[in-house]
């Protein structure tokens, strides 16, 4: 039988957007395969392992860190806005990773593409 890890590990994996999981200490734990290939020119998968805000500027490290602060001001604090990407008409947030205590454990980005599907309805199968 496979573990709940392999599922919730899958669910990341499958996401079209890029996906990168970070410990308390901004290390990067997790890269999904879509953030590989955004992050290639920077590293891709040989992120894993390094410290987030080493990739970052000055401000943009300031910014994490305040974020960070913030989820740990309250277990209610689990998503902020952080950016819109006009070139690619998306949404960027972060959010905190929590254990089943609610304890704050690390978070992530997510982007949210704001353009309509282009794919088909159901493509690929006869319905």
């Amino acid at each position: 039988m496979t573990d709940m890890y392999e599922y919730f590990k899958s669910v990341i994996d499958m996401d079209t957007a890029a996906v990168v999981i970070c410990n308390l200490e901004h290390n990067i734990i997790y890269i999904n395969p879509a953030a590989c290939e955004r992050y290639a020119k920077w590293g891709g998968a040989s992120l894993l392992g390094k410290n987030l805000l080493a990739c970052h500027n000055a401000k943009s490290q300031e910014m994490i860190k305040k974020v960070v602060a913030w989820f740990w001001e309250a277990d209610t604090n689990n998503i902020i806005h952080t950016f819109f990407n006009e070139k690619e008409n998306k949404d960027v947030y972060m959010v905190a990773l929590r254990d089943e205590n609610r304890k704050l454990i690390g978070y992530y980005e997510k982007h949210e593409y704001r353009n309509r599907e282009t794919m088909k309805l159901y493509d690929g199968i006869n319905v």
